[in-house]
């Protein structure tokens, strides 16, 4: 069951009554006969008057999403952002700073100059390790101050606001772009609105500390069975961004369609990337396409994740290369949704050509450490001659120096250094898995029943399957990816990752209607400490980004287990009509 925080200070705080009523801006003008130094005070006491007429603000420190490791609310420093505000930041945050007045400009209408400098203003970014490090062995309490001296790691960061302005700092760039993001959620809702709209732009006072518990937190497209243009999956990845995920595991190739250009097998997508499920007229990335997700996503600290799945799920690479094929005849082109009937063969040293060829093109496009070589539902490979094969292409994989992440049916293939099993079973009880971990093996949990994001909400849900059962908000957030998978400790879950596989989905509408609500509770599992774990906390904190959605254009599913400030009005249907979303270039 989940535990509530022991002590008052740390993890999410309740829902209250603070008012969203706006108040106007006080001007950033001289008054009249005042010499400058009173006009500042004069200033500032007319805008404390303001605040206090205005009530207190409609956002609590704690209402973040994923929960924060420790909040310390001051409501006595609350701070309203003002039209003259100035953005700060020492040189190596600066791309932070310009990300950060991006999202605050179109609602505020507020300039927001970012300027490089050491002094504190009304917003600061800052990296500096002296103000956040402390000893190698401080660890974060949740009965006293010590989170203040933490270790912050690679993504941790401290946020500090007070009347006077906004602070927050970090050891690097990421941990300086998560803070901008909770700094974001902490402002009223229409901070999302892509127009200028009056409000009081009020943060709430106090201190968060905060870092991930776990490495590894993503989400994973499915942009084989339906393709997706380079547009739709950028903004896939402000989604993620937004709520501190940070891979993006991109599943290029399967029966359906293959998605990446190889320039040693061109015929992959004239041929192979020339259908999708349904029959529409698929698509693929040019390196180019590529490139452009790859630098988008590594801009908002997202690593992305290629999947070249083998040696199952390659009817399109037969499409195009029938020689890689068992029966060296070439199949026809498929447009339906089972598995497991395709692979390529195993016995012939051309397919470890097309293999190293195609690994080595696709590594040499992604700077991130990671290439997933599939490994699932080759149902039709003799088990001995699927093993050979997982361990030689597992080799070539290593020789480009990426890290292999697999499917864990990789499990009973002799161990690489660094391999990570991507577990997606429903049962928890794995023994093969738990002796690969055993062996060297690290996992991602993506538990079917709980994390695959294109399982239905409920029966009626339009879109979606229900093989590993339906997937509710409480059911995506009620489970522990430190102790799901017996005979695993915890120190051996890299971390959680959230499938989107998209036979059944065929729209960017779609894909957010399936995310939304449950992306936030998976990223919550990777990134909050588990005493933070509190399913009416989550509920009432999550029902706040309802608006928030409704205001950025976002569709999601208003799930009635989420109190809602008010109803979601659209739901997509099902079937879409199949519309090309791009035109492949050569």
């Amino acid at each position: 069951m989940p535990t509530n925080p022991a002590a008052p200070e740390t993890g999410p705080q309740p829902s209250d009554t603070r008012s969203t009523s706006p108040s106007r801006h006080v001007p950033a003008v001289p008054l009249p006969g005042v010499p400058a130094p009173a006009a500042e005070l004069a200033r500032a006491a007319e805008g404390r008057a303001a605040e206090t007429l205005a009530g207190p603000v409609p956002v609590r420190l704690g209402d973040v999403v994923p929960a924060p490791e420790q909040v310390r609310p001051d409501p006595a420093g609350d701070f309203t952002l003002s039209a003259d505000a100035v953005l700060r930041v020492s040189p190596t945050g600066r791309d932070v700073a310009e990300q950060l007045a991006g999202w605050l400009r179109p609602a505020t209408g507020f300039p927001l100059p970012v300027t490089d400098t050491a002094e504190d203003g009304p917003l600061t970014l800052t990296l500096s390790p002296a103000d956040v490090a402390g000893p190698a062995d401080a660890v974060p309490a949740a009965t006293s101050g010590a989170a203040d001296g933490a270790r912050l790691g690679d993504e941790g960061y401290r946020l500090d606001v007070t009347t006077g302005g906004v602070r927050v700092t970090a050891l690097t760039p990421a941990g300086l772009f998560h803070g901008a993001q909770t700094l974001r959620q902490l402002l009223p809702a229409p901070i999302e609105s892509p127009t200028a709209v009056p409000a009081r732009w009020a943060v709430p006072g106090g201190t968060i500390v905060d870092r991930p518990r776990f490495a590894y937190r993503g989400a994973m497209l499915d942009v084989a069975r339906h393709f997706f243009a380079v547009e739709d999956v950028l903004r896939v990845v402000d989604h993620l961004a937004r709520y501190k995920l940070n891979h993006l595991h991109l599943h290029l190739t399967d029966d359906q369609g293959w998605r990446i250009a190889v320039d040693s097998w061109p015929r992959l997508t004239e041929a192979g990337g020339a259908t999708e499920v349904g029959g529409g007229p698929g698509g693929w990335y040019t390196r180019d396409d590529y490139r452009r997700i790859v630098t988008y996503a590594a801009r908002r600290h997202v690593t992305v994740v290629p999947e070249i799945d083998l040696p199952g799920h390659t009817n399109a690479a037969l499409v195009a290369y029938p020689e890689l094929a068992p029966t060296k005849i070439a199949p026809p082109p498929y447009t339906g949704t089972e598995v497991g009937f395709s692979f390529v063969d195993p016995a012939d040293e051309r397919t470890y050509a097309f293999v190293a060829d195609v690994v080595g093109e696709v590594a040499a496009l992604t700077p991130g450490p990671w290439l997933h070589l599939g490994g699932d539902e080759a149902f039709k490979v003799p088990a001995g001659s699927y093993r050979a094969f997982v361990e030689r292409a597992q080799r070539l994989v290593a020789a480009t120096g990426k890290t292999v992440v697999g499917w864990h049916q990789l499990a009973p293939a002799a161990h690489v250094d660094g391999r990570v099993l991507q577990w997606w079973g429903t049962d928890g009880d794995d023994p093969q898995t738990a002796d690969a971990v055993r062996r060297g093996a690290r996992l991602i949990l993506s538990p079917g029943n709980h994390a695959y994001l294109d399982m239905k909400y409920a029966p009626d849900t339009p879109i979606g399957h229900d093989w590993a059962g339906l997937i509710d908000v409480r059911r995506a957030y009620e489970w522990d990816p430190g102790s799901h998978v017996r005979g695993v400790p915890a120190e051996a879950v890299l971390g959680v990752e959230a499938p989107l596989w998209t036979e059944s989905v065929t729209t960017l509408t779609e894909v957010e209607y399936m995310f939304f609500p449950r992306l936030p509770a998976v990223a919550e599992l990777g990134w909050s400490p588990r005493e933070t774990h509190d399913w009416s906390g989550f509920r009432s904190r999550l029902a706040a980004h309802g608006p928030r959605w409704t205001t950025a254009g976002i569709s999601f599913h208003p799930s009635p287990e989420i109190p809602w400030p008010h109803k979601n009005p659209g739901i997509p249907t099902q079937p879409t009509p199949h519309t090309r979303r791009t035109t492949p270039t050569p």
